[in-house]
């Protein structure tokens, strides 16, 4: 170990603890609004990041055709829940959001992939349907379920983890795959070697925290979701739609774990499942952050990802042992802090 080669890894942690910090930003947003712990962050992160990929060679992924089936699984939900009271605006409304947006995003898809396809617009793409996949879970998975316990919720979220990860190796196979760079460009100071790839990690990280904190600080959706986070009861009393603000926080999980995935398949080969053991890594900064504490769940990255670079250049066989580990203290010590008292009872 010297200088140089401690400045590497620092560097490497800091990249990979700013993907982590947008998955745990994630978890706890959405535990936080639906109480939901999204163990399926991670197939987000590979969906994302494969369709991605897909699209770059020309193809269409199986996603998209998802989307659609989980868009006309949600609208024949929404029928049978207002079977007694059929509403033409309602039917409309949902058969526009549930039909109509996951048709149009698949003709979409068709309509622009191709091999010289701009990466701007794969993205686009890729980001608009992991978006409907998350939006859709919440309606078929989650909000039946969303007056349960946190065991109930647990259960389920677990079960469209396995569901998910199943569909992914479906579509995209047993084999990895990379996508094209976001940018070439290179920048150099001293011993490191900032790539244009590393650089748009950092910078979409910065970018999508700071908008994050103006979301939720100065706009009227984003203080509904705080308001459900604070205490889901009190917001629906007050008039705000507790459906609603689940649908927008999946949408938003969906996303960050898309963008996730987006920066990281350019660096490395992802497979199907690649994107679990990722999401638990920003799992355990949404422990460390307490699932409630945005600001210590981003530090916790980057502590998550510095301790993983150091593991694996001291003792590489156990790098994920010792990441895994980080939780362990944190858990003894929230355990002992914390007063004994029964069950909630929702």
């Amino acid at each position: 170990m010297n200088t140089t080669i401690m400045l590497f890894l620092l560097q490497d942690g800091i990249t990979n603890g700013a993907i982590y910090a947008l998955l745990g930003l994630a978890l706890v947003l959405v535990f936080a609004v639906t109480r939901v712990i999204l163990i399926p962050q991670g197939e987000f992160v590979t969906f994302g990041a494969l369709s991605y990929a897909v699209l770059a060679t020309g193809k269409v992924p199986g996603t998209a055709w998802l989307a659609l089936a989980m868009g006309a699984t949600a609208f024949a939900l929404d029928l049978f829940d207002a079977r007694r009271s059929l509403r033409l605006k309602r039917v409309l409304r949902s058969l526009a959001l549930n039909i109509a947006l996951p048709a149009a995003i698949l003709a979409l898809t068709y309509g622009l992939a191709g091999p010289k396809t701009p990466i701007a617009v794969n993205i686009a793409l890729s980001l608009l349907i992991v978006a409907a996949i998350g939006l859709f879970l919440y309606r078929i998975a989650f909000q039946p379920l969303a007056h349960t316990s946190v065991l109930v919720l647990l259960i389920s979220s677990v079960g469209c983890h396995l569901a998910l990860q199943g569909l992914g190796l479906v579509f995209f196979g047993a084999e990895g795959l990379r996508g094209p760079a976001l940018s070439n460009a290179a920048l150099t100071i001293g011993p490191l070697r900032f790539t244009g790839q590393s650089l748009a990690v950092y910078g979409l990280t910065i970018a999508f925290i700071v908008a994050l904190w103006l979301f939720f600080g100065f706009t009227l959706t984003g203080k509904a979701l705080r308001a459900t986070a604070v205490n889901r009861l009190g917001a629906r009393l007050v008039g705000i739609r507790t459906t609603l603000s689940g649908q927008i926080a999946f949408l938003l999980a969906a996303l960050i774990g898309a963008i996730s995935g987006i920066l990281i398949v350019p660096i490395t080969t992802l497979y199907y499942d690649t994107g679990f053991l990722i999401g638990l890594k920003g799992f355990i900064a949404a422990i460390i952050g307490g699932l409630v504490s945005y600001p210590l769940t981003a530090v916790a990255a980057l502590l998550v990802g510095s301790v993983e670079a150091f593991s694996s250049f001291y003792a590489s066989n156990f790098k994920e042992v010792i990441v895994f580990t980080l939780i362990l203290p944190v858990l003894v010590l929230r355990s002992l802090a914390a007063p004994a008292v029964e069950e909630e009872k929702d």
